[in-house]
């Protein structure tokens, strides 16, 4: 019994410890780099840098946001499934806030989920390695050991 409560502690444990890294790393990087580019180039080209790359990312994701809706309708026109525009929407969303985010590294981060080859790389990623792979049966994510048979007997009682 102790074996198993320690597996569910260690199991629900590793998202939180993910997030609590992410929110605990991400500004001091973030932190660290509006001091150093502050440093170089004086505090109000820095914030008018923060300013100038969210309202260019806002309209970059504009822009892609609707051509990734034209392709959709494409696909979708054509009687193809729009996996890949399916999964490049979310994509889209993650880098517009991580551009509305003010910082640095956050938009890098943003842009590589903006621009068109970046994020169909990514979007393919998670295509392949998680979508697919769990659709059919084989294993794809952790824990997961594959498809699971279970044998047993049938009777049919009229």
């Amino acid at each position: 019994m102790e074996k198993i409560d320690s597996f569910i502690i260690l199991k629900f444990m590793h998202p939180f410890r993910l997030l609590f890294l992410i929110f605990l790393v991400i500004p001091l990087i973030e932190i660290y780099f509006l001091l150093v580019i502050g440093g170089i180039i004086g505090p109000l080209p820095t914030i008018a840098m923060v300013v100038f790359t969210a309202v260019l990312g806002a309209w970059l994701l504009r822009i892609e946001g609707f051509h990734t809706w034209f392709r959709l309708q494409q696909s979708m026109a054509q009687g193809k499934i729009p996996a890949l525009e399916i999964v490049e929407g979310p994509i889209l969303l993650v880098g517009g806030a991580l551009l509305l985010t003010p910082g640095f590294f956050t938009d890098f981060l943003g842009f590589l989920c903006l621009f068109p080859a970046t994020r169909r790389k990514i979007a393919r990623y998670l295509l392949n390695k998680w979508l697919v792979q769990r659709v059919s049966g084989r294993p794809g994510g952790p824990g997961e050991q594959g498809p699971r048979t279970i044998e047993g007997e049938y009777r049919r009682k009229d």
